[in-house]
């Protein structure tokens, strides 16, 4: 469905927009079965597989797990804190083995391709999707090109080596997530690729939105706010559309939940462009963008090229459900790393305390309270117990300059495989 229009039309099996064209909008998947219901039969994340525009299912999928807050909720005063968290931590039952709830979207998108594609998949990633996805692909055998900033390198590291199909396409030191974009556009010129597509692709989004489905189903209602740090925005976008999607079943109330979320300052672009009241985002010098990203935590939420203004991104999101941006500071991000190890007893990637914290001046604003339900998306975390088993990293396998001729990058690209 056109989000911007309503017209619905049939997915081509990759469907990224509206065939018909017009202004630039999100499509949104419509489901035939209007209700929700969990599939027991099925492991993992595929027992959301009924909401996720899935062909098949892929070994090793692990869903979000909801689970009610005492020691941060007893820390900031709050009755009904629920953590949804996407990471390691087994005796909560979580067991991403990257860590982060990037693997939502990994094993949505990629068990949305048709097993007989014989294009290679591309994935721009500033380091957690670039982890998930290098070990999915890797686990079940399907070819990807890989691009990424080399300053996200340390972000790959993997229990195992990972299978010759996952091939690892880097931008110098000093580049940004932005420059790993270009290489993955110029490299998709050539027909022997593909795009996975972002936000726009609806598999991508249904995949996060899982972590709100997770919640409903331990608390059978929707939250009435909801809190996530932010590089792109678009696990914010799937966590309204899947509220949207529980309110219309008439099973899960009324859909009144407040979006709010996070950056992790001096890179505030989200931020600066809500505050502004502008759809369009505010203009962010490249070289400045770069520095900024240098400098902060959590370098996953350095994104200058998020969907925003289009028709059903972050600014529809944040307006349709009256929610905020809030900024965290490093030393904010790095006092919610160890006080949330300390309250909950398992540690957080510095992006997911970027939500703690957003959380926590909530609180303090009164922009959420006591009883309230709360959704905490807590998207990545238990590297540590996950990597004290040992781990490998994956270097890159080509270095490439951004403003390199497309041909150019192409030719370096197809020697790989």
């Amino acid at each position: 469905m056109n989000v911007r229009t309503g017209r619905e039309f049939e997915d081509k099996g990759w469907t990224l927009s509206d065939p018909l064209g017009g202004e630039p909008s999100l499509v949104r998947a419509v489901y035939a079965n209007k209700k929700f219901v969990p599939d027991d039969t099925q492991e993992g994340l595929y027992r959301y597989a009924g909401w996720m525009p899935v062909r098949r299912t892929l070994k090793n999928s692990c869903a979000p797990v909801t689970y009610k807050s005492k020691g941060l909720a007893r820390t900031l005063g709050l009755e009904n804190l629920y953590i949804t968290f996407s990471g390691w931590c087994p005796r909560l039952g979580a067991k991403m083995k990257t860590c982060s709830f990037k693997e939502t979207e990994a094993f949505s998108i990629l068990a949305r391709m048709d097993r007989k594609e014989k294009r290679t998949l591309i994935v721009q990633s500033a380091g957690n999707t670039a982890r998930a996805f290098a070990q999915v692909c890797s686990d079940n055998k399907i070819p990807v090109v890989i691009c990424i900033p080399q300053d996200s390198g340390h972000d790959l590291w993997f229990r195992r080596k990972l299978d010759r199909c996952v091939k690892l396409v880097a931008a110098p030191h000093g580049c940004d997530y932005y420059d790993a974009i270009v290489i993955g556009e110029k490299l998709a010129q050539d027909p022997a690729f593909f795009l996975e597509g972002g936000a726009k692709n609806v598999a991508r989004r249904d995949g996060m939105g899982t972590t709100v489905l997770s919640f409903a189903e331990v608390t059978g209602r929707i939250p009435d706010a909801y809190f996530q740090a932010v590089g792109s925005g678009t696990g914010a976008i799937a966590a309204y559309e899947n509220a949207c999607r529980l309110e219309a079943s008439g099973d899960f109330g009324k859909n009144a939940m407040r979006v709010y979320v996070a950056q992790n300052a001096p890179f505030t672009l989200l931020y600066d462009s809500w505050k502004a009241g502008s759809r369009e985002l505010v203009a962010l010098d490249p070289e400045k963008g770069r520095r900024q990203a240098e400098v902060i935590l959590a370098k996953v939420l350095a994104n200058r090229k998020p969907p925003y203004g289009i028709a059903g991104g972050l600014f529809d999101t944040l307006r349709a459900s009256n929610g905020d941006v809030f900024l965290a500071q490093n030393d904010d991000i790095m006092y919610w790393m160890m006080k949330f190890r300390n309250v909950e007893g398992y540690d957080l990637l510095p992006a997911s305390c970027a939500a703690v914290s957003a959380l926590a001046q909530a609180v303090e604003c009164g922009a959420v309270s006591k009883d309230e339900f709360i959704m905490l998306n807590c998207t990545g975390g238990g590297t540590l117990q996950a990597m004290s088993r040992g781990y490998v990293l994956k270097e890159p396998d080509l270095i490439l300059e951004p403003d390199l001729p497309a041909e150019v990058m192409i030719e370096r690209v197809k020697a790989l495989f």
